[in-house]
Protein backbone atom coordinates (compact mmCIF):
# COMPACT_ATOMS: atom_id res chain seq x y z
CA UNK A 1 0.00 0.00 0.00
CA UNK A 2 1.45 3.22 -0.90
CA UNK A 3 2.44 5.83 2.00
CA UNK A 4 0.62 9.09 2.14
CA UNK A 5 2.01 12.45 3.60
CA UNK A 6 -0.24 15.17 4.00
CA UNK A 7 1.24 19.07 4.29
CA UNK A 8 -0.48 21.06 6.33
CA UNK A 9 -0.13 24.77 5.17
CA UNK A 10 -1.35 28.47 5.09
CA UNK A 11 -1.52 26.88 1.03
CA UNK A 12 1.56 28.79 0.29
CA UNK A 13 3.81 28.71 -2.79
CA UNK A 14 6.42 27.67 -0.77
CA UNK A 15 4.67 24.42 0.67
CA UNK A 16 4.58 23.09 -2.94
CA UNK A 17 7.88 24.12 -3.36
CA UNK A 18 8.75 21.46 -0.23
CA UNK A 19 6.63 18.83 -1.88
CA UNK A 20 7.98 18.86 -5.13
CA UNK A 21 11.65 18.34 -3.58
CA UNK A 22 10.27 15.97 -1.01
CA UNK A 23 9.28 13.98 -4.28
CA UNK A 24 12.46 14.37 -5.92
CA UNK A 25 14.00 13.06 -2.42
CA UNK A 26 11.57 9.89 -2.64
CA UNK A 27 12.23 9.17 -6.11
CA UNK A 28 15.92 8.83 -5.50
CA UNK A 29 15.48 6.66 -2.69
CA UNK A 30 13.40 4.66 -5.49
CA UNK A 31 10.41 5.02 -2.68
CA UNK A 32 6.83 5.58 -4.08
CA UNK A 33 5.07 7.90 -1.69
CA UNK A 34 1.87 10.50 -1.85
CA UNK A 35 2.48 13.31 -0.49
CA UNK A 36 -0.23 16.32 -0.57
CA UNK A 37 -0.56 20.19 0.69
CA UNK A 38 -3.66 21.13 2.26
CA UNK A 39 -4.81 24.16 4.61
CA UNK A 40 -6.13 23.01 7.58
CA UNK A 41 -9.83 23.90 6.09
CA UNK A 42 -9.37 21.62 3.72
CA UNK A 43 -7.40 18.31 5.83
CA UNK A 44 -10.43 17.01 7.16
CA UNK A 45 -11.56 15.19 3.71
CA UNK A 46 -8.23 13.61 3.36
CA UNK A 47 -7.31 12.80 7.01
CA UNK A 48 -8.44 9.45 7.06
CA UNK A 49 -6.18 7.70 4.26
CA UNK A 50 -3.14 9.61 5.36
CA UNK A 51 -0.41 7.96 7.30
CA UNK A 52 1.11 11.15 8.83
CA UNK A 53 0.64 14.90 8.92
CA UNK A 54 3.38 17.57 8.61
CA UNK A 55 2.69 21.51 9.80
CA UNK A 56 4.07 24.03 8.23
CA UNK A 57 5.88 26.47 10.89
CA UNK A 58 3.69 28.80 10.27
CA UNK A 59 0.99 27.31 11.27
CA UNK A 60 1.82 25.42 13.97
CA UNK A 61 -1.16 26.72 16.06
CA UNK A 62 -3.36 24.60 14.04
CA UNK A 63 -1.71 21.39 15.78
CA UNK A 64 -4.12 20.80 17.77
CA UNK A 65 -7.12 21.34 15.53
CA UNK A 66 -5.31 18.27 13.28
CA UNK A 67 -4.33 16.18 16.57
CA UNK A 68 -8.08 16.51 17.26
CA UNK A 69 -9.02 15.33 13.48
CA UNK A 70 -6.88 12.39 13.52
CA UNK A 71 -7.42 10.98 16.97
CA UNK A 72 -4.12 9.60 17.82
CA UNK A 73 -4.70 7.19 14.64
CA UNK A 74 -1.67 8.39 12.60
CA UNK A 75 2.00 11.16 14.01
CA UNK A 76 1.34 14.91 13.70
CA UNK A 77 4.43 16.68 13.82
CA UNK A 78 5.56 20.27 13.15
CA UNK A 79 8.13 20.76 10.50
CA UNK A 80 11.48 21.35 11.80
CA UNK A 81 11.91 25.52 11.34
CA UNK A 82 15.12 24.89 9.63
CA UNK A 83 14.17 22.14 6.82
CA UNK A 84 11.65 24.06 6.33
CA UNK A 85 13.66 27.56 5.69
CA UNK A 86 15.83 25.89 3.48
CA UNK A 87 13.72 23.72 1.32
CA UNK A 88 15.57 20.74 2.86
CA UNK A 89 13.14 17.87 1.08
CA UNK A 90 14.96 15.11 1.72
CA UNK A 91 15.13 15.81 5.60
CA UNK A 92 11.85 16.49 5.89
CA UNK A 93 10.92 13.11 4.02
CA UNK A 94 13.48 11.37 6.00
CA UNK A 95 11.58 12.79 9.14
CA UNK A 96 8.02 11.52 7.99
CA UNK A 97 9.39 8.13 7.25
CA UNK A 98 10.78 7.64 10.80
CA UNK A 99 6.97 8.82 12.36
CA UNK A 100 5.28 6.38 9.98
CA UNK A 101 7.91 3.43 11.20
Amino acid sequence: MMKKILLVCAAGMSTSLLVNKMKEAAQNKGIEIEIDALPVSEASSVIDEVHVVLLGPQVRYQKSQVDALVKGRIPVEVIDMRSYGIMDGEAVLNRALELMG
